[in-house]
């Protein structure tokens, strides 16, 4: 009997079985492995098919064979990513509010596919995450490839940069006009994709969403900028809050000792914290002063005080004045 084309991809067949039906909790006999090859216009025979797992084994797969009463048979023991490994990035993609559902739902696709049949099974679930956003826009991902490749390039980029309407619609800003920045990193900061460019025309780093950026290009001109180029995005992102600029200080804190782990979370270890009296603790942290940064200190509640610069605190005392007038001028 001729054998048929598949016969010359047989190993590749096995292994495609093993890989989508066989796990720790789900074996797959000898027999059953024959009637699947089969049903792909594959011959096979029981002593073939231990020749086929061996030379499987012998070139790095971690497929072993389980023996017992009630079941008996092989399974692909190890694989690229573990079930939890896999399960942590698909509540990452669902949760996430830069990938937008027709993206997620490609992205948890492939991750499937990682898993047996079985196991992903346990991946298709929807994470619940209560009031999420999803951006809208689907040709972030080609903005962010275009970015990197810029940056790698060492070239400046243009685009057109969108904000919302009262209509709930997007519309280019400034009548259209094309921005042409020098790129310098990616930075994910509150749920958001955010560029940090350097601006020319302003002589200052600008950030902006990526999900708003549109007709992203790559431009001949080398980037600008150069005393940004090794700026660290974690250190970067940490001073900078909301991504919102502002001239960067060095601030001292006296806040009360219970805050300690919010300012840990927000400035990591290596922040330079004391204690004082009181039940007090002296924080000294780098950050852009702006009006989101006034607002995360203002959310931390009562016992926060801005112990220097006093430029800085005055700053922040006139910002309150201004909040608490434009709630007395508020009407129904």
């Amino acid at each position: 009997m001729p054998k048929s084309e598949n016969q010359k991809q047989k190993l590749l067949y096995i292994i495609k079985i093993l890989q989508e039906y066989t796990d720790e909790d789900h074996v797959i006999s000898t027999k059953e492995l024959i009637e699947k090859l089969r049903a792909n216009d594959i011959s096979a025979e029981r002593k073939s098919i231990y020749a086929d797992i061996q030379c499987l084994q012998d070139f790095g797969f971690d497929i072993m064979q389980k023996k017992g009463k009630t079941e008996n048979g092989y399974y692909l023991a190890s694989r690229e990513f573990e079930l939890a490994e896999l399960k942590l990035l698909v509540d990452a993609v669902q949760s996430s509010r830069f990938v937008t559902e027709k993206k997620s739902r490609e992205l948890i696709h492939k991750l499937e596919k990682q898993a047996s049949t079985y196991q992903a099974r346990q991946l298709h679930r929807q994470v619940k995450v209560l009031g999420r956003v999803k951006t809208e826009n689907e040709k972030i991902y080609y903005s962010v490839d275009t970015i990197y490749t810029a940056i790698d390039a060492d070239r400046q980029i243009s685009f057109s940069y969108l904000e919302w309407t009262t209509t709930k619609t997007l519309k280019p800003r400034r009548n259209g006009k094309t921005y042409v920045v020098s790129p310098l990193a990616l930075i994910w900061d509150d749920e958001n994709y955010y560029l940090a460019a350097y601006d020319a025309e302003a002589d200052c780093i600008k950030h902006y969403r990526v999900d708003k950026m549109k007709n992203t290009k790559v431009e001949e001109k080398k980037r600008e900028g150069q005393d940004f180029f090794n700026m660290d995005p974690a250190e970067y992102s940490k001073s900078t809050f909301g991504m919102f600029g502002g001239d960067e200080e060095q601030i001292t804190l006296l806040l009360p000792k219970k805050l300690i782990g919010v300012i840990m979370d927000r400035f990591g270890r290596e922040t330079d914290v004391r204690v004082v009296e009181n039940d007090k603790i002296r924080v000294h942290i780098r950050a852009a002063v702006s009006g989101q940064f006034f607002g995360w200190l203002t959310g931390l509640g009562e016992g926060v005080q801005i112990a220097s610069p006093t430029e800085v605190r005055e700053h922040y005392k006139q910002w309150l004045k201004d909040m608490l007038a434009a709630q007395d001028g508020a009407e129904e």
